[in-house]
């Protein structure tokens, strides 16, 4: 009986609730950083400093911050720049020839040219004309002329600052996203070793979409890492954590490989489900094995250690790709070489180099 229209709108909701939370999850801790550096910024520039309505401090400082630790401190150093520069090159002018239209013109082209001579960032460009807009339209209280550029490095400042307390998040996302990719294969190993053994091609077609909508997981792999990388290079309270942390990007390059053999596999089994050819049966065990070595993997790399633990697993699987018996059928032939792909591949997040991942696997049987 098909489900009602109502109860797929419920679960969709459900589910993109439970997106929007995640996602704010991950982004709480640069929010309340942005929130804090604002209000410090706002009270440095009028309680410190005696400024009025010190407006581009705050500005200066959520901007500059954002909500991605990438390349923070070059973007804390850019915005920073470019929001004084446009400030005070439309105060300068503004002073001289008043507000007009092609004042706000002359503005945006001076303050858009001397930032690409600098820098051609984009934030910086931008920064550049949009302050010096804004700056350029809105015209400061008497006696307070020359001030507003001086906020906007207060807010600067106080981002600067704040781009060195990170915490331990960024740091963790790297490992816990790599046992997510592994935890990924695992699963798709475990129904593929499925569908070896009944043939169910609805199983195999899904399984099928399944496997090639797995794409997002290595990128976030990436970024995760290159985020990681970026946090020890900014804050000097985490760069001991810089060797773990190049250790785990270099791992992406095999956990990607490995996820890819897999889908391959996953592709062969759904081809010789379609075409109703059967699969050796010992090769669904070798897939049921490979899903259990797969998640020690996982559990090792998500404790934030090297998979020397699952070394074992994964060696006792490639023996046995070794005695299994051959087929003439293609299908089949492409599974036991992808399963000796993957073994392959996560060998080397157990501490093995290339030659000694492919040496620790025996010629299979003619």
């Amino acid at each position: 009986m098909a489900a009602h229209p109502l109860e797929g709108a419920l679960d969709r909701g459900r589910t993109s609730l439970s997106t929007r939370l995640d996602r704010w999850r991950t982004k709480r801790w640069q929010i309340a950083q942005c929130a804090a550096a604002a209000g410090v910024a706002w009270w440095l520039a009028v309680d410190v400093f005696h400024h009025t309505a010190p407006f581009f401090a705050p500005v200066a400082a959520v901007v500059s911050l954002g909500t991605s630790y990438g390349q923070r401190l070059r973007r804390v150093a850019e915005v920073t720049v470019g929001v004084a520069l446009g400030v005070f090159g439309a105060d300068l002018i503004v002073r001289g020839l008043g507000t007009e239209g092609w004042v706000i013109a002359l503005v945006v082209g001076l303050a858009m040219s001397v930032a690409l001579l600098l820098d051609n960032g984009q934030v910086f460009l931008i920064q550049a004309a949009v302050q010096s807009i804004v700056i350029t339209a809105l015209k400061p209280a008497p006696g307070q002329a020359f001030t507003r550029w001086t906020d906007a490095l207060i807010g600067g400042a106080v981002a600067l600052v704040a781009a060195t307390v990170v915490p331990a998040a960024p740091l963790r996302r790297p490992r816990e996203q790599a046992a997510k990719v592994l935890r990924k294969v695992r699963d798709l190993l475990q129904a593929a070793g499925d569908v070896m053994v009944d043939g169910d091609v609805e199983r195999a077609m899904s399984l099928l979409a399944e496997a090639r909508g797995t794409d997002p997981l290595i990128r976030e792999l990436e970024a995760a890492a290159d985020e990681g990388l970026d946090v020890v290079a900014s804050s000097p309270f985490r760069i001991r954590h810089a060797p773990g942390l190049r250790k785990m990007a270099e791992l992406v390059e095999p956990l990607d490989r490995s996820l890819r053999s897999t889908r391959v596999l996953v592709r062969q089994c759904a081809v010789a489900a379609y075409r109703r050819q059967s699969i050796p049966h010992s090769y669904a065990l070798l897939a049921a094995e490979l899903a259990a070595a797969v998640e020690v993997v996982a559990t090792e790399l998500d404790a934030d250690r090297m998979a020397v633990a699952a070394q074992p697993a994964l060696v006792a699987v490639g023996m046995a790709t070794g005695d299994v018996e051959r087929t003439s059928d293609l299908s089949s032939e492409v599974v036991l070489a992808q399963i000796r792909s993957v073994i392959a591949d996560l060998l080397l997040l157990t501490g093995m180099d290339p030659i000694e991942a492919t040496d620790s696997l025996p010629p299979v049987r003619h």
